[in-house]
């Protein structure tokens, strides 16, 4: 957890509220005061301002086909294509689509036009192979040109694709292969990670021994080049030597129903059986263009640089989809954002004129505790601000604004899931005050509330469990091969079937002001289990966060000697003040147990520099419990600070 306004409690006219600039009010693309009560007013009819930003092979009549929830369907009749919507309508504009920066200094620029002739010749490549809709085809590339390639040829003849994140193990491929019965790979030979070679092609032929079915066709990038050379087997084939062969091939792009699955996304780590999301065609797409245009103000003559790896949801909606499909610029970073230094990212924003920065609140207060701010750089080209990932404290929120926004550009706080599939809250530049340390109100057409156990919503400024009490276009349709553990999971805990009432459970705890901005609290299934007392994280956390000089925090369930379950609490600290250790640590020991008595007395306090985190800013709190239990972690190659884990170690070994 990153520190946040604690003392926040509920009640409006906050001073530290910020209104919208003239100036970018009257150039936003929403900036119609009254879009919320007009949305609700007209649900679910208000959807089709998000379907109208599409073009649809046949237009749908119904909007939301609702007679078997929690299986909605949105746009059933309709039918589109996703990869048209991304390319095709674009191609005459000849805008640059997709600007990449790799490792090593190397970079490549696609136009519209140019995508649109090697999506097609791969798209054609995977027919030839035998790739057929709804076949699904398995993604395992770095950040390179590549993988939205792949995923929009994917998207032209009507093949889901399911992206795994390079970082991850052989066996973590495995497992998605088994569990996607995928009988196709996209994959590379090799990726570089900090100026180091990652042998890629190792990882896939290890995981090809491992999968209970047979992949027909593999096809392999040549990322590192001669330098690293790669044999292929039987069934793989060379990328370039593909797109060559069939270069001038046009594809016509396959006309999907808007229910169709687009994409499968797994969840929840390396371990355990994977959870794979499925997301339709028309109602993912619709939701995510029209979020990227209203939440992050994009149009077509924006370059906008998402700051997350392809793997993950945010840069399959705000790297791909979203950005393509309103034909602006997107911007590829192969790696770490702040690697080689915290000022690079600064250098990425000037170079190319970067319109939209969206990146994790974990990774703004990694560049907070690096580096005083730079000003060799020009940032002007900045028009909005976003973070996602992790709560961004108010402190993060103002140093970002002014150190990429010179104090005057908007933040947008936003807060989503995997299984929304888009933005589900947050301001709306162009409309809403911002209030730093809150994500802001549930974006139009949701309906967003802030419950007690029982289900009913909580009074202001109390914590509560976040849900969404309506469908909404971009939801999830299901968990793959698992209807009901999608209900058990996602809807059993506030739904009553017998009155007709539904309610999605996000998992997360928040509370909420008395002008609707809400404020998140934390995974509210965190919890350590001590002398048969079950405590919150997220309280433990709230306490510790409220010390002065603490900027980050997790706490897990250890051992101690006697091999009694106590709180371990792993504390980062601001770098730019001389911190005194030990009493930061008797503040931490004293403050839990102030908040929750002796029971949870800190085993140890552990001062770290960093906290382990995904690529998407999570904080591993899994990891951090193996490590307080002395327990086997394997691979730590998919965390963006794998380093860490020796300095945690080590620190841990001091106490």
């Amino acid at each position: 957890m990153v520190k946040t306004n604690l003392g926040w409690d509920g009640s409006s006219g906050d001073p530290a509220a910020i209104e919208p600039s003239e100036w970018f009010q009257a150039q936003a693309n929403i900036n119609q005061s009254d879009i919320r009560t007009s949305f609700n007013q007209s649900w679910p009819e208000c959807w089709t301002e998000a379907a109208d930003l599409l073009d649809w092979n046949t237009v749908y009549e119904t909007i939301l086909d609702d007679s078997n929830p929690p299986f909605y369907r949105w746009f059933p009749d309709g039918e589109l294509n996703a990869c048209y919507n991304c390319i095709d309508r674009h191609v005459d504009a000849d805008n640059v689509a997709i600007e990449w920066i790799g490792n090593l200094g190397k970079t490549r620029s696609y136009t519209y036009s140019e995508l649109y002739d090697e999506v097609n010749a791969l798209a054609a490549a995977l027919s030839n192979l035998g790739v057929s809709e709804d076949d699904v085809v398995t993604i395992y590339l770095p950040v390179v040109p590549e993988l939205p390639i792949a995923m929009l040829a994917c998207a032209r003849i009507g093949a889901p694709h399911s992206v795994v994140f390079a970082g991850f193990s052989a066996d973590a491929l495995a497992t998605r292969l088994d569990a996607a019965s995928s009988e196709y790979l996209i994959t590379c030979d090799g990726f570089y990670r900090r100026g180091d070679a990652i042998n890629q092609k190792r990882r896939v032929d290890d995981a090809l021994l491992q999968v209970d079915h047979s992949v027909d066709e593999t096809i392999v990038v040549d990322r590192l080049g001669d330098e690293y050379p790669h044999a292929l087997h039987d069934n793989e084939h060379d990328y370039e030597r593909l797109i060559d062969s069939f270069t001038g091939t046009e594809v016509n792009p396959v006309s999907r129903s808007a229910e169709d699955m687009l994409f499968l996304m797994y969840t929840s780590g390396t371990t355990g059986k994977p959870k794979g999301v499925r997301h339709s065609t028309g109602g993912y797409l619709a939701q995510t263009a029209w979020t990227t245009q209203a939440v992050l103000d994009l149009d077509s003559s924006d370059t906008i640089w998402t700051a997350a790896d392809i793997g993950w949801i945010t840069g399959h909606s705000y790297t791909v989809y979203g950005p393509l499909a309103l034909g602006a610029t997107t911007v590829l970073y192969e790696g770490a954002p702040d690697t080689p230094d915290r000022e690079h990212i600064e250098s990425v924003i000037d170079e190319y004129d970067i319109n939209v920065f969206y990146t994790s609140a974990t990774a703004i207060r990694s560049m907070m505790k690096r580096h005083p701010p730079d000003t060799d750089y020009d940032l002007s080209s900045i028009r909005l601000l976003g973070t996602v990932g992790e709560p961004i404290g108010s402190d993060a929120w103002h140093w970002y604004r002014q150190t990429f926004g010179d104090g005057e550009t908007p933040v947008v706080d936003t807060w989503w899931q995997t299984e929304t599939g888009s933005i589900m809250i947050s301001t709306l530049p162009g409309v809403d005050t911002m209030k730093p340390g809150a994500a802001g109100p549930p974006l139009p057409g949701n309906d967003i509330q802030v419950v007690d156990p029982d289900g009913n919503p909580v009074d202001t400024g109390q914590a509560g469990y976040l849900t969404v009490n309506r469908p909404w276009p971009s939801m999830a349709r299901t968990v793959h091969g698992g209807d009901d553990r999608f209900i058990e999971e996602y809807w059993q805990r506030f739904s009553d079937p017998d009155t007709d009432t539904w309610a999605y459970f996000t998992g997360d705890g928040a509370q909420y002001d008395d002008e609707g901005y809400i404020r998140l609290l934390g995974r509210v299934d965190d919890v350590i289990n001590v002398s048969s007392r079950r405590l919150r994280t997220v309280e433990i956390e709230s306490q510790i966060l409220d010390i002065e000089g603490v900027t980050e925090t997790a706490v897990v369930g250890g051992r101690d000697e006697a091999g009694r379950t106590v709180v371990f609490a792993y504390v980062t600290t601001e770098q730019d003040r001389k911190i005194d250790k030990e009493h930061i640590r008797e503040q931490v020991k004293q403050g839990i147990q102030d908040a929750v008595g002796e029971l949870a007395h800190p085993g140890q306090v552990i001062i770290t520099p960093d906290l382990p985190k995904t690529r998407s800013g999570k904080i591993m709190r899994r990891l951090l419990e193996d490590i307080s239990n002395d327990n086997e972690y394997g691979d730590t190659s998919a965390l963006r600070n794998p380093e860490i884990v020796g300095e945690i170690e080590s620190a841990l070994s001091e106490k």
